[in-house]
């Protein structure tokens, strides 16, 4: 691979990567990722698979470098090859049942990503001399969800046409100068002067995306600033029979998984003697649908949706469903309402402070459609466990994925701040059963 300078271009993250870097602030990381839970394979061939199918993805092999103020967004550069191979390592655990891989995943991912180095890192779980799990950890300005399932088709057995290729020689190190930064800086602004409509129009589909100006959501025992721990809890669901029973409520799975977070969230919330009449929980929106592991950054905004805590729980998917249904417009577009006021705030040094007092939303809510089955290593792949982050006072997040004909949902939680994690977990199983009719 080439340095940015050798391609005549520099390589910058994207306005919505640079949201990504300027609310990675306070104690909790902005790291993202996933486990995947394997059927034995050999520890040291895993860990050879996995360093050469994820060094040979492009953004894995960069590390990110501050351009001088006043000289743009944040670069890539190439890493020393040397950085890359330290980024996958082997760990030993003590169990093995899913549940107890998932409170491992969870807290890998709450371990700091080095910042001078690859912002990823993969680590192989093992238990009595067998890989049982890979958990893969990046920073989301590494990738969004969609660029996430990019890189697991990519290091998957048998990648699908265009995935990663061949792993990278010794590259450069270096980068662009000072002044090629200035130039190029200005070079894009002066550009983004000269198409002032597109900007309204981006302005005003994020604005509909967010629903209209801000409007408070409920004052709950879940939003409370959150630090570094994490915990994980999983839920399932067969798809199948949920998507046959939300298609003739003219719903999506998505709007009864919406359905399913809150009610499970305010089921624990009533346990304390709250009773919301409503939550706010925020969904990303993807403007792609699909991506390559040569494409990766974010393309996303946020929809926030205000679902309803009362009433049986077919009506609440029918009032979801129309609320998002009248959403849908420019995918991702809310960025460019959001971007702006979180990179001011990141400036005024004052985003961490609002973060923690926040009252837009209640809790976040990520649904990926995965692939049918992988293998990794000749190993099947049983189970895909997608873990979100925390932000703020936000104490819970649900990260959902479909594999293998099921649905699996990770409850993630700061367990200092929401100790009721595992009641969350059985009540969303029990919710998501209902809705699908078991």
């Amino acid at each position: 691979m080439t340095s940015a300078r050798e391609r005549g271009r520099i390589d910058r993250i994207s306005p919505a990567d640079a949201v990504e870097l300027a609310t990675d602030t306070g104690p909790g990381s902005r790291t993202v990722g996933a486990a995947l839970l394997l059927e034995h394979p050999d520890p040291a061939r895993l860990a050879a698979v996995l360093g050469q199918r994820l060094g040979a993805v492009p953004r894995f092999h960069q590390r990110l470098r501050a351009a001088p103020p006043g000289c743009g967004r944040p670069y890539w550069v190439p890493c020393p090859p040397e950085t890359v191979a330290a980024a996958v390592r082997l760990e030993a655990i003590h169990a093995a049942d899913d549940q107890a891989l998932a409170g491992a995943a969870a807290r890998e991912l709450s371990r700091p990503l080095d910042g001078g180095g690859p912002l990823w890192r993969a680590t192989v779980l093992v238990h009595r001399g067998a890989a049982v799990a890979v958990v893969l950890a990046m920073h989301h300005v590494l990738a969004d969800g969609v660029g996430g399932l990019a890189v697991l088709a990519g290091v998957a057995d048998h990648p699908a046409p265009g995935g990663p290729a061949d792993p990278p020689g010794r590259a450069p190190t270096g980068g662009p100068t000072s002044r090629e930064l200035l130039l190029d800086a200005w070079h894009e602004r002066l550009r983004a002067l000269t198409r002032p409509a597109a900007g309204w129009r981006r302005l005003r589909d994020g604005v509909r995306e967010l629903g209209g100006p801000p409007r408070r959501a409920p004052r709950t025992a879940l939003n409370v600033p959150t630090g570094s721990a994490r915990a994980a809890h999983l839920a399932e669901v067969d798809l199948g029979a949920l998507r046959a029973r939300t298609r003739p409520l003219g719903a999506t799975v998505n709007d009864a998984l919406l359905v399913a977070v809150a009610e499970a969230a305010g089921a624990v919330l009533r346990s304390t003697g709250e009773d919301p009449a409503e939550l706010v929980v925020s969904v990303p929106v993807s403007s792609r649908r699909s991506t390559a592991g040569a494409d990766l950054g974010n393309a996303v905004g946020v929809m926030p949706v205000r679902v309803p805590l009362r009433g049986p729980l077919a009506d609440r998917v029918r009032k979801v469903s129309r609320t998002t249904r009248a959403r849908v417009g420019a995918r991702g577009t809310s960025t460019a309402v959001l971007g702006p006021a979180f990179r001011a705030l990141a400036r005024l040094g004052v985003l961490h402070w609002w973060l923690d007092r926040q009252r837009l939303v209640n809790t976040f809510l990520t649904n990926l459609p995965g692939p049918p089955s992988v293998a990794l290593a000749g190993a099947p792949v049983r189970r895909i466990m997608p873990i979100g982050v925390l932000a703020g006072n936000v104490g819970v997040a649900f990260a959902a994925l479909s594999y293998a004909g099921r649905l699996g949902v990770t409850v993630v939680t700061d367990p200092a701040a929401v100790p009721d994690g595992a009641a969350l977990a059985t009540h969303l199983n029990g919710t998501l059963a209902r809705l699908a009719g078991g």
